[in-house]
């Protein structure tokens, strides 16, 4: 066997090892997802409380699908390859660029959000309008709503590790918010006289503690960096570039979810619940095939 040949035979088997490792990561956070979903169902049933506490959950899971996990990703990694290229100089000023403009960027909408929360429930429920579920949505969404900002540093921290294919950890954090809902939860039902305040608070904690676990992994790639906004630096043009057409792209799917949420705010009470169950029975098998080979 030529030399060419033992390098594509041993590139073929490292790209196999690094798709089983993500597949399995995504099977544990698919199986913690489930048993979520079912001590969830356990705990808030199809109620009002829950349907308030499943639109605050949805609303920056929203924003999260569609520029953090979905435009974001597909405008920020081929750039991101590209300046790998360059060298590690380069690629350390463009990490830091990128990481300022996206904090900034996040931390301005986080803000919106929680000042604007009752608007944004209109938005995303207008069926709750003069019922005690609108009040409760608003009140959960500026706890819950600060998860989007840790959930973009997340998806930013995770493009940077698996373009250095360090696959396994960053697969690994989704699982890190199963547990820390499952703990949420039996910590509200213990010890809380509002247990579904609690919920929201293991929202805002969970997508903390995903941020924070995957630092120690940037550090060691020396990219943990302090962030340097700017906006015309080269590699900053080119993710705003891609942007643009990547959240045109995103935005078809979410937006059939928004009109779901919608619709289902308008029915009867446990309705918005009803369909957060089903919808996770759906994503379950697609979770595991789909995502997993993505």
């Amino acid at each position: 066997m030529s030399t060419r040949d033992k390098s594509e035979a041993t590139e073929t088997h490292s790209i196999t090892r690094q798709g089983s490792v993500v597949a399995a990561m995504t099977l544990l956070s698919r199986i913690a997802g489930f048993v979520r979903d079912v001590v969830l169902a356990n705990f808030l049933g199809a109620s009002g409380l829950a349907d308030a506490f499943f639109v605050a959950f949805r609303i920056p899971n929203f924003f999260r699908r569609l520029f953090a996990e979905g435009a974001f990703n597909q405008a920020f990694v081929p750039v991101l390859m590209r300046y790998r290229e360059r060298g590690f100089v380069e690629l350390q000023q463009f990490v830091a660029v990128i990481g300022g403009n996206l904090a900034i960027a996040v931390c301005l909408l986080v803000i919106a959000g929680i000042v604007f929360a009752p608007a944004v429930t209109m938005v995303f429920a207008p069926g709750f309008i003069g019922t005690e579920r609108f009040d409760l949505t608003a009140e959960l969404l500026r706890i819950t709503f600060p998860y989007l900002g840790f959930i973009s540093l997340v998806a930013f921290s995770a493009s940077i590790l698996n373009a250095h294919h360090r696959y396994a950890i960053a697969a690994f954090t989704p699982i890190l918010l199963n547990l820390s809902l499952l703990l949420a939860m039996w910590l509200g039902a213990r010890y809380s006289e509002s247990p579904i305040h609690v919920l929201a608070w293991g929202v805002f904690a969970a997508g903390f503690v995903q941020w924070i676990f995957l630092q120690p992994a940037i550090r060691k790639l020396d990219l943990l960096v302090l962030p340097r906004p700017g906006v015309r630096h080269e590699g900053a043009r080119q993710v705003g570039r891609l942007l643009v057409p990547a959240i045109l792209a995103a935005s078809v799917g979410q937006i059939n979810a928004l009109i779901d949420s919608i619709l289902a705010s308008t029915l009867v009470v446990g309705s918005v619940s009803w369909l957060y169950y089903a919808d996770r029975l759906l994503e379950l098998p697609v979770g595991l095939v789909a995502v997993a080979l993505g």
